[in-house]
């Protein structure tokens, strides 16, 4: 009986003969070459799909010196802040026919460790990483390669690592800063991870924003939160449990102000009415919420996109390694805010 081939045994010359093409035409499928007609691009990729066929890109990178490929590395996709970002980065990516191998993490520091290290080892030319928790723990490891990678919305741990991040100290001051000027002193803050740069930074700005007028902290007032949406609901619970709760909340991201407009539904309290309330990001759903979401927007699919433009750029001219860019956020004005009542 005849051996009947695995998926690692199919070879192009296989896909050629099921798609009725040559194998030097599947050699520039595989390889994102340009110049194939879209429906022999297609015809090609069926029949790579039906027999199974598994591009060996390490192979492919020795060949021919690149894999065109690039590695993201995210805790998750099911968010509209991660989905923002990627659209960024796959405009570009697209543009120059690469690829995008992904993987998530579930913010399990020891996956991102180990798939960074994998990418590294030449299954991509390049790197986009996502809020890492931890990119101490691979960070050296990919400098000692000089392999090329680019942070997004985190800084690194050494001034030479290149990331695209925005101002959220900023963002984090000018939100607490509208809920002063409305007349509002106690001020809840629900941050984000605390090991992350970004969450670190808005509370600071939260901070600051109270110190500038006058207004001392009031600890109770800061709920610890992970960016998830069911860490807003609870640390709103942790709030408005308090003698004395909030008459206006700023959660680190507007996810997890989404979980606090739920808590405050629960309790039949209305947003701006009894408690104003401003997020962090400004994904889509933001500004068609019940009420619509003050925030401070971040330019998340600009990030994306300067991210990847940067990459390619260091990846095509390895000796020009690109600068760190820091974009502007800006309070955006919805309907979750107003004066408190009095």
């Amino acid at each position: 009986m005849a051996h009947k081939k695995t998926s690692t045994d199919i070879t192009i010359i296989d896909v050629a003969r099921e798609a009725g093409v040559s194998y030097s035409t599947v050699s520039r499928v595989v390889n994102n070459k340009s110049y194939v007609k879209p429906d022999t691009r297609e015809r090609v990729t069926q029949a790579m799909n039906r027999l199974g066929y598994q591009a060996n890109l390490q192979a492919r990178a020795l060949a021919g010196g690149r894999s065109q490929v690039i590695g993201l590395l995210v805790h998750n996709m099911s968010t509209q802040y991660m989905a923002e970002i990627f659209r960024g980065i796959d405009d570009v990516l697209a543009s120059y026919d690469y690829e995008v191998m992904l993987y998530t993490t579930h913010r399990r520091r020891a996956k991102e460790s180990a798939y960074v290290n994998m990418m590294a080892r030449g299954l991509a030319d390049g790197l986009l990483i996502v809020l890492p928790r931890q990119p101490e723990a691979y960070i050296e490891s990919l400098r000692d390669r000089d392999f090329p990678y680019v942070l997004i919305d985190q800084v690194g741990i050494d001034e030479d690592d290149v990331s695209v991040t925005a101002t959220n100290f900023q963002g984090g001051y000018d939100a607490t800063a509208h809920l002063i000027e409305l007349g509002h002193r106690r001020i809840g803050k629900i941050t984000g991870w605390m090991d992350m740069v970004s969450a670190r930074d808005r509370l600071e700005g939260y901070k600051a924003a109270l110190a500038d007028h006058g207004i001392p902290q009031d600890p109770d007032l800061i709920v610890i939160g992970d960016f998830e949406q069911i860490s807003g609901y609870q640390g709103a619970q942790a709030l408005f449990d308090l003698a004395e709760p909030p008459t206006a909340v700023f959660a680190s991201n507007d996810v997890m102000a989404q979980g606090v407009l739920e808590l405050l539904r629960e309790r039949g309290l209305q947003a701006p009415q009894d408690v104003s309330l401003v997020g962090f990001d400004d994904i889509p759903m933001s500004a068609i919420s019940n009420p619509p979401l003050t925030t401070v927007r971040q330019p998340m699919v600009e990030m994306g996109w300067r991210a990847a433009q940067m990459l390619l750029d260091w990846i095509s001219d390895p000796e020009q390694k690109p600068n760190s860019v820091i974009l502007p956020t800006t309070l955006i004005q919805r309907e979750s805010t107003s004066p408190p009542r009095f």
